[in-house]
């Protein structure tokens, strides 16, 4: 059976829309990002993987963290968190200043783990960027930050 071609995500060349563009540049990165963590044997989902990253460089985050920078809701971040756990790959410990709040932290296990999709994802970035020379990556991330404060401080 023949594959069938994604053209809901596709823009087309003659008529290009940045932001079009953005989202199917998003859209093909995720789903190649998201087909290397399923070859792995850590079986993890993207949101996995997404909590791993953040607790990863917000050592100490809370649950509460989670729930506002993912826009995912209290209960998801809860089963989110639970299952990392479970998986060996997270450690809530109790806030000293706080008993009612805990401070998430990746095991040794979840930062070995981490640190192995890290890569794969930045395996892939370097591969989508080849084609660029250094002065086109620096300049294309300086446009992309300034786009993004635009629509920030829009808000």
């Amino acid at each position: 059976m023949e594959k069938e071609v994604d053209d809901v995500n596709q823009f087309s060349a003659r008529e290009p829309d940045v932001f079009e563009a953005i989202h199917e540049i998003m859209h093909l990165f995720r789903a190649q990002h998201y087909r290397s963590l399923r070859a792995t044997t850590h079986e993890l989902t993207h949101m996995e993987n997404k909590a791993l990253g953040y607790i990863a460089r917000h050592p100490g985050a809370t649950q509460r963290d989670l729930v506002q920078r993912s826009g995912r809701d209290k209960a998801q971040v809860t089963r989110l968190v639970q299952g990392l756990r479970e998986k060996g790959l997270v450690d809530a410990r109790a806030d000293q200043a706080d008993r009612r709040s805990t401070r998430l932290f990746l095991t040794e296990a979840g930062a070995a783990v981490h640190a192995e999709l890290h890569q794969a994802g930045q395996q892939l970035a370097t591969q989508a960027l080849a084609g660029l020379d250094e002065n086109e990556r620096r300049q294309l991330g300086a446009l992309l930050v300034r786009v993004g404060e635009q629509l920030r401080g829009a808000g």
